[in-house]
This record gives C-alpha cells, sequence and structure tokens, in this order.
C-alpha cells in the first residue's frame, strides 16, 4: 500500500521560506516521477512542481520558478519542495502526489497516488 504523508506546512509572513516534506511508504521514490500540487479556497487543485523518477530533472509552474526548489532524498525516501520568498498568493493546502509513468507531467490527473495535504499560510 503506498502512503504519502506531508508535513512542515504552517503560518509564516511574506518573505519567509518554509521547507515542506513528503515522507513515503509502499513506493521507491527514487524510480517515481513525484509532483507538489497546491489549492487555495474555492479553486482548483493546480500544478506546483515536479521532479522526474528518470533522470531527476525538475518541471515548474511559472508562478513559483526561481523561488520554490523541489528535491528528494532516496535514502530516507522522501521529497521536499523548499519555499522561499513567499507571497500571500502562495496561501494554499499543498499535496504530495506520485505518478506511475516517468514523465513529468503538470495535471493532477496523471498522478495515482496523494498525501492528505499540509496547510501554508503566508500573510502580508
Amino acid at each position: 500500500q503506498v502512503q504519502l504523508v506531508e508535513s512542515g506546512g504552517g503560518l509564516v509572513q511574506a518573505g519567509d521560506s518554509l521547507r515542506l516534506s513528503c515522507a513515503v511508504s509502499g513506493r521507491t521514490i527514487s524510480r517515481s516521477t513525484m509532483g507538489w500540487f497546491r489549492q487555495a479556497p474555492g479553486k482548483e487543485r493546480e500544478f506546483v512542481a515536479a521532479i522526474s523518477g528518470s533522470d531527476d530533472s525538475t518541471y515548474y509552474a511559472d508562478s513559483v520558478k526561481g523561488r520554490f526548489t523541489i528535491s528528494r532524498d532516496n535514502a530516507k525516501n522522501t521529497m521536499y519542495l523548499q519555499m522561499n520568498s513567499l507571497k500571500p498568493e502562495d496561501t494554499a493546502v499543498y499535496y504530495c502526489a506520485a505518478r506511475n509513468g516517468f514523465a513529468l507531467r503538470p495535471t493532477r490527473y496523471d498522478y495515482n497516488y496523494w498525501g492528505q495535504g499540509t496547510q501554508v499560510t503566508v500573510s502580508s
């Protein structure tokens, strides 16, 4: 059984940083394409970042490019999202996800496994 558990969310001020973690069990992340998504109240769940299971290449939404960094620690079977220069519009529930294919995909329908989410709130 595949389980993904996010942690690291919280309440911060604009300009601050946070690092989210996604601990994975039942699946080896070194061979998995993984992603981060977020969902703000009243909005659709949107893509944030992804990291390929085949070559560690990464892909970011334009809204976070240059501020967020996705990475993983294979020894810990854990994925991370380093978020710098946070803005109020980054406020959302953040979800980690894993997909069965290797290709980097920015749509939620391409991901097969999901965590329960962690709240990030950025005050102005």
